[in-house]
């Protein structure tokens, strides 16, 4: 009979949590007090929250079949979080987490939603980092809310408010993949009968790859705006326009060469690919503006350009024409 979470009191539960996740530097008192202490470190802090919510934001049960493991759902948790701190241009010190969980919830389950915790802590090098601690309630769904603290290296954060008329926008990341693969979810292909490359588009879904060192190093290069890709590039791009008070004009050559390993798993699913990589968020890319006299870092691809904005002037266009495209929306129907 499998062990669940009624079966264990918190204490329990606890013991079978805290071994799985690793120590670090940046925390001098991990789980096990009330509270955890964090080191300064010497740098400024930023502190960022988020939530994942079962029939919400994931599902134990997808349309194909797919079972969300705990590993997909703690790695998602993490990497959400810590690309916040990317794009704010720090590096990721600590993370709380606090589990809501049914009486009803698989104990391995809940092992493997910490082993995927330090598992993206871990891959996606996320630098001297750990979780410090958090907190267990019983409710009718599992929700997991995460909150990061990050150093800033420098001595200001990068902000969205920062673009400037004339600076190139650039993106380092994948984009459209998550939305391929959350598709593929949707649909009536078994797992085991998808190609290795839905596969893979699934995967990003469920266990997404921001680019975590990019952050840092695209600040130290003198980006002027930053800005996390999690509800779609138009969306997001429209969020940065609007706080700097400018207008963004995507590139449609540029887009088209990112749509193209988009293209066979969009024409399956008969939409046109550029529908996913404009509007399907959840990849968490970073999105940065740099002036126009700087070479980009590694790993970016020019996709636009700031232009003046206005009241007249829509905050996104592509080769000039008004971007349509909505994006994410968590309390839309």
């Amino acid at each position: 009979m499998e062990l669940t979470v009624g079966d264990l009191d918190e204490g329990a539960l606890l013991a079978r949590i805290f071994p799985r996740l690793a120590d670090s530097k940046s925390v001098e008192l991990g789980p096990g007090d009330d509270a955890a202490i964090v080191r300064g470190m010497g740098h400024r802090t930023v502190v960022s929250i988020d939530t994942q919510v079962q029939d919400q934001d994931f599902r134990l049960q997808w349309n194909n079949g797919y079972r969300s493991t705990g590993f997909d759902v703690g790695w998602k948790a993490a990497a959400q979080n810590m690309s916040d701190i990317n794009a704010m241009g720090g590096t990721t010190t600590a993370l709380v987490v606090s589990l809501t969980l049914p009486p009803s919830t698989p104990v391995a389950w809940v092992e493997d939603l910490a082993d995927g915790l330090q598992a993206a802590i871990s891959e996606l090098a996320a630098g001297d980092c750990s979780v410090a601690g958090g907190d267990l309630s019983a409710g009718r769904e599992i929700s997991v809310t995460v909150a990061v603290l990050g150093a800033l290296p420098g001595s200001e954060a990068v902000l969205r408010s920062g673009a400037k008329v004339g600076d190139v926008v650039a993106h380092c990341g994948n984009l459209g993949c998550a939305a391929a693969g959350w598709w593929l979810l949707e649909g009536s292909v078994p797992p085991a009968e998808l190609t290795p490359e839905q596969s893979g588009l699934v995967e990003l879904f469920a266990r997404p790859r921001p680019p975590l060192a990019a952050g840092p190093i695209a600040a130290a290069a003198g980006a002027s705006a930053m800005l996390d890709v999690s509800d779609g590039l138009v969306r997001d791009a429209s969020r940065l326009a609007r706080a700097s008070g400018v207008a963004i004009n995507l590139d449609f050559a540029a887009l088209a060469a990112l749509a193209a390993p988009l293209q066979k798993v969009a024409g399956a699913a008969g939409v046109d690919p550029h529908t996913w990589l404009l509007g399907g968020g959840e990849d968490h890319g970073l999105l940065c503006t740099f002036p126009a006299n700087h070479p980009l870092p590694d790993g970016f691809t020019a996709i636009g350009s700031v232009v003046p904005g206005g009241e007249r002037t829509p905050p996104v266009s592509i080769a000039g024409r008004a971007a349509t495209t909505s994006g994410w929306d968590h309390f839309a129907d």
